[in-house]
């Protein structure tokens, strides 16, 4: 409040409530830890404070009220269905697949070719900079001309191949970084295509004359990767029925990382 310049006693206050803590899957502490932010806020004298799910302020950062919040997480993707700003619980898909694994991916395919930055910052940024999702990638396997460069760091270039795809493939085929770490549950995962699919023909059933769900809003900072909207645009239409695919929109959330902030700032509004 200090830094804002602001009297707390003149501020209503939003509350995010951390991504996939909804009623009824929160840890009992969840709700020890709100009761403490609201004591310390009504010891400030705040005049009211409410909380609200940050999957849900992601989705209204995008003018939204209702849709399908897709937010990839650092250690974890989770597909949310949302209608008029209530997060419908038991709707709520979650796969293993996060944005930290994409770096370790990458990471490993850099050390099996002798190359890459240490420590993991500099590989975040190689695939912040470097990396997108193919269309198709079969036909991104087949092509010569894929490398691009980047500075890391004053005099440390780094150059991609086929690695620039193949990181963000695995949101799509997890078995492709299973295969690498030996892990069971990647082999067994679903994709993040199959996860919202399955998201959306879970909504359908229940409306299946409001076509709110056919809003995808992909939020977290690895959702800006290049490509991936447009892919998993293609992939939904290719798993689901043209009666629930048609007019199916996916969008990238406008503010990244700040998504929640700005979500919260359109609601108070």
């Amino acid at each position: 409040m200090d830094k804002m310049q602001v009297k707390p006693s003149t501020q209503p206050v939003i509350l995010a409530t951390p991504v996939g803590l909804y009623p009824g899957a929160a840890a009992p502490s969840s709700q020890q830890l709100r009761d403490a932010v609201f004591s310390a806020l009504m010891r400030m004298k705040v005049p009211s404070v409410c909380t609200v799910n940050q999957e849900v302020l992601s989705l209204f950062a995008s003018r939204r009220t209702s849709g399908i919040l897709v937010n990839i997480g650092h250690k974890k993707t989770q597909v949310f269905p949302i209608l008029r700003g209530r997060t419908l619980s038991p709707g709520v898909v979650s796969i293993k697949i996060g944005g930290s694994d994409l770096t370790v991916y990458l990471f490993r395919q850099l050390v099996h070719r002798n190359v890459g930055p240490r420590p993991l910052r500099g590989v975040s940024l190689l695939k912040k900079n470097l990396c997108y999702v193919a269309l198709d990638y079969e036909a991104e396997l087949r092509k010569k001309d894929t490398e691009a460069s980047f500075e890391t760091r004053p005099g440390h270039w780094y150059t991609l191949k086929q690695e620039r795809f193949q990181t963000g493939e695995i949101l799509f085929q997890p078995h492709i970084e299973g295969s690498c770490l030996c892990s069971f549950w990647f082999r067994q995962s679903m994709g993040l295509h199959q996860a919202v699919a399955h998201c959306i023909e879970r909504q359908a059933e229940r409306s299946p004359d409001y076509n709110w769900y056919k809003t995808i809003v992909l939020a977290g900072g690895t959702a800006n990767l290049p490509g991936l909207a447009e892919r998993l645009d293609k992939e939904l239409h290719n798993l689901l029925p043209p009666n629930i695919s048609q007019g199916i929109c996916v969008i990238t959330s406008p503010y990244d990382a700040d998504a929640v902030w700005h979500g919260g700032k359109w609601s108070a509004m």
